[in-house]
């Protein structure tokens, strides 16, 4: 596939970008700084060891991909897509942001709309939204050798979008997991503030979750 990392220049989006160069795909990195966003492709393929990560501008980006992960901080995510919606209307957009309280990100927030995932897909009515990645840490995705020992739930209402969701889940290394509809999104997406907590409590780096018993 021809994914677009909207947003992609932070440490979660590149980090996603790397493993699924790694595992075979074109990815277009996505960033307001079109600039910034060549510039980290170049460090990305350096450290692949081949050309198969570009740096464009979001709209760009958006517009060349068949998939369109989302992977920019809450404060920018109803304006990065309302600009973005006639060039996702179609596509499986592919939500990774998490609604984190501004008074304390330790402390799991609710958004007016229910959750972040279901805000895009109020904001962007025809993309297919798919909400994943938010409870996987940063810290693992850029060491391509190490094996990331959590798992990925993954919420959509649209059946083959969910399984556009899962097979990126596990081209990037990790287990997906069918969590139901988007409405659900609103649980995955409040694990993130717990994890950070159990990681600051308990020195963890880089908490994440398993299910067991399958």
């Amino acid at each position: 596939m021809k994914i677009a990392v909207i947003g992609g220049t932070g440490k979660e989006g590149s980090g996603l970008a790397l493993r699924w160069a790694h595992a075979g795909h074109e990815v277009v990195i996505g960033s307001r700084d079109p600039e910034k966003a060549q510039r980290i492709a170049e460090e990305l393929n350096l450290a692949l060891g081949e050309s198969r990560i570009a740096g464009a501008d979001n709209r760009t980006a958006a517009q060349q991909a068949e998939v369109a992960v989302l992977t920019v901080p809450y404060a920018a995510h109803r304006e990065t897509l309302a600009g973005l919606r006639d060039v996702l209307a179609g596509k499986v957009l592919v939500d990774v942001t998490v609604p984190l309280n501004p008074n304390d990100f330790l402390r799991v927030y609710v958004p007016p709309g229910g959750s972040a995932a279901k805000e895009a897909q109020q904001t962007v009515p025809e993309a297919k939204v798919v909400a994943a990645f938010q409870n996987i840490s940063a810290t693992h995705l850029k060491k391509l050798d190490a094996v990331i020992d959590c798992d990925v739930l993954v919420c959509a209402d649209d059946d083959a979008a969910r399984q556009v969701g899962m097979q990126l889940v596990a081209d990037a290394g990790m287990r997906a997991w069918d969590a139901g509809p988007l409405d659900n999104a609103v649980v995955v997406e409040g694990l993130t503030p717990i994890l950070l907590g159990i990681n600051k409590r308990h020195k963890v780096k880089g908490a994440g979750i398993r299910i067991t018993g399958a």
